[in-house]
């Protein structure tokens, strides 16, 4: 049974601002009217839907009927857009992104593609090793994540590689490693790590010294600029795509602290198999864009 637009629409509101109360009043509703429409959808489902966590979750069910209900909203509002009886309206297009695919190249390559199509981005970002679980969730009906394998019902395909450097400003570097990048003064050394859930430093620590998360002071900086500029003011060493580094290494602010010893990290780009016009052609402003920035990924990745 397809369920009434109204309690559609408060499924996702509740998924995206995660509670029923701030649901509630982004659809100018008590959160009592949101609870009984959950609460009829449900019955209707004959299935949970919503985990009444913090923040709420979606259950299977849930996740199944948002991924379904999501392209169904894209797909009606491009039909009346072009229809004309609604092209005062842009379209919302939700991607999941990870923090350094959208601080380094994706707007710069997009904004032309945006403008003209007349689309709007609603972006959700997580670490690129977690994006994917926003696609399950319902929460974005697209996006770049490392995962290569795709969900029931969507395509794959290989957008390019992020090389990785371990770098540190010329200070950091006399102090911490008079002598080099070694295991004991990583040991003390800190370390600057953008947000729990970022493994880069760990595993490069882990295959370069065979130190475990733990065993040196960590810096949590969970914002690109700030990291960078966490570097450079000498706070710590970390690692940084290529694209961010720009002339910093050619002007000497920072120095690559192990060259030779890079991380790559292969991003595809996650779509359903079968889409609207506009994000099939989003999709192909994507895939061109990560072509012409990142690096080609290597035959064994695809």
């Amino acid at each position: 049974m397809l369920p009434d637009p109204r309690q559609a629409d408060t499924l996702l509101a509740i998924l995206d601002t995660g509670s029923f109360e701030q649901a509630a009043a982004q659809l100018h509703i008590t959160a009592s009217a949101v609870s009984q429409r959950i609460g009829a959808l449900e019955a209707a489902q004959g299935a949970p839907l919503v985990i009444r966590s913090r923040p709420c979750r979606p259950t299977r069910a849930g996740q199944h009927l948002a991924q379904y209900l999501r392209r169904s909203k894209l797909l009606e509002q491009e039909f009346l857009a072009e229809s004309r009886q609604d092209d005062a309206r842009p379209l919302s297009v939700p991607l999941a992104v990870n923090h350094d695919t959208l601080a380094n190249w994706l707007l710069p390559e997009l904004a032309p593609f945006l403008i003209e199509e007349n689309l709007m981005l609603d972006i959700a970002l997580d670490d690129q090793d977690h994006t994917y679980t926003l696609l399950e969730r319902g929460l974005a009906l697209a996006g770049v994540s490392t995962e290569p394998q795709p969900m029931r019902g969507c395509v794959v395909e290989p957008l390019g590689v992020m090389r990785y450097n371990m770098l540190a400003s010329p200070a950091f570097a006399r102090r911490w490693f008079p002598d080099g990048l070694a295991r004991e003064p990583a040991r003390r050394a800190p370390m600057l790590v953008f947000d729990r859930k970022d493994l880069l430093q760990a595993n490069f620590m882990q295959r370069e010294f065979g130190l475990a998360p733990g065993s040196y002071p960590c810096h949590y900086i969970p914002s690109s600029p700030a990291f960078v500029q966490a570097i450079e003011l000498g706070m710590g060493y970390g690692m940084v795509p290529e694209q961010q580094v720009g002339d910093r290494l050619e002007k000497g602010v920072i120095i690559d602290m192990a060259p030779g010893c890079h991380s790559d990290v292969t991003l595809y780009w996650h779509s359903w198999r079968v889409q609207s016009p506009k994000l099939e052609r989003l999709s192909a402003a994507v895939l061109a864009a990560g072509r012409h920035i990142l690096r080609p990924v290597s035959r064994a990745a695809r």
